[in-house]
């Protein structure tokens, strides 16, 4: 179901007591819900607390609740999602963060400063396109750099699906390439580091100041978060904005196809190679020794390659053996006649 004819549901559904509507904000238990250009605070149906982690709403998704205009309406049901935006938890265990559904572009925002990190770039990507969004680079702040081709040309080496634009809100340079991604119906994600710029872009999208920005620290170009909690914002033309928190580090789980995709011409290369299962050191007729030695395969994508792999891999095992734990906790739960709420 796409989203114009979520729209016209909720127009349809205005006169019954289960309505459809859009996840807008999440915090903790609580929840927001985008109606008929209110936000309305709803609570979870209790059946919710018996499901995974990944059938609870996130920012983005489409449900029915029944509304309650003196309180919380009940979030009722997950209306089957277009796609799904995850990474493992900050602390690395491998669990999985669910973040945003629904999303059609994810604008992966970075600066021209020391924020700009080329392996961070290729992280965003990665977890866009196994989510099924297209990954588009934002540069922001271009009008500070002196050498801004050079970082474009960089970008567009992690992949060929990934869209690169070097912009400055504040001074609105490039800003028009961005309107081809504001048609009506469209959902686009803000990410990006603290201070990369994010809530600068959103107001000039937007044409007010609907998020408030801060200073980034002149020594080492950081900054405050000014985003606490991931929002969805309808603009008048149609076009839904999620910014999100600011994320230094963002980690690699479940994305064996995603990588797969960025770095096919590199499989490619690993194909060509003598032995099957060379390890790309001291094997004869290694292709990707020869592709770096003669320059058409850069260190710094290999190495990008092979950490992105490395990572997905550990952290996906970890994955699985949580997952394990969980149902044995579940299952022991119920049957002790007791309720898990994970």
């Amino acid at each position: 179901m796409n989203n114009n004819t979520m729209i016209k549901k909720e127009i349809q559904n205005d006169r019954h007591d289960t309505k459809t509507g859009r996840i807008c904000e999440v915090q903790k238990n609580s929840y927001a819900i985008k109606f008929m250009g209110q936000e309305l605070p709803a609570t979870l149906n209790r059946h919710f607390y018996e499901e995974e982690a990944d059938k609870l709403p996130v920012v983005g998704d489409y449900v029915t609740f029944r509304h309650n205009p003196d309180g919380d309406s009940i979030i009722l049901s997950v209306c089957e999602r277009k796609n799904f935006l995850q990474r493992p938890d900050q602390s690395k265990t491998g669990v999985m963060q669910y973040m945003v559904a629904n999303v059609d572009y994810c604008f992966i925002v970075t600066s021209l400063n020391d924020d700009y990190s080329y392996n961070r770039i290729g992280r965003y990507a990665s977890v866009a396109l196994q989510g099924g969004a297209i990954p588009v680079a934002i540069l922001t702040k271009a009008d500070l750099c002196t050498n801004v081709g050079r970082y474009v040309s960089e970008v567009e080496t992690i992949s060929d699906k990934i869209r690169v634009h070097a912009i400055s809100a504040l001074y609105d340079i490039g800003m028009d390439e961005l309107k081809e991604y504001l048609v009506p119906g469209t959902t686009i994600c803000l990410m990006g580091s603290s201070g990369a710029g994010k809530s600068t872009l959103l107001n000039s999208l937007t044409g007010e100041e609907t998020m408030k920005t801060s200073a980034i620290r002149e020594s080492d170009s950081k900054g405050r978060h000014t985003t606490t909690c991931r929002h969805l914002i309808e603009l008048e033309n149609g076009v839904s904005i999620i910014d999100t928190p600011g994320m230094r580090e963002i980690g690699m789980a479940q994305t064996e196809e995603a990588i797969d995709d960025i770095f096919s011409d590199i499989m490619e290369l690993e194909s060509r190679c003598k032995f099957s299962d060379c390890r790309h050191d001291t094997e004869p007729g290694c292709a990707i020794k020869k592709a770096l030695e003669d320059g058409s395969l850069s260190m710094e994508r290999y190495m990008l390659y092979q950490n992105l792999g490395a990572e997905n891999q550990r952290n996906y095992a970890k994955k699985k053996q949580i997952s394990i734990l969980v149902k044995q906790r579940r299952k022991y739960g119920l049957e002790s006649g007791g309720r898990f709420f994970g």
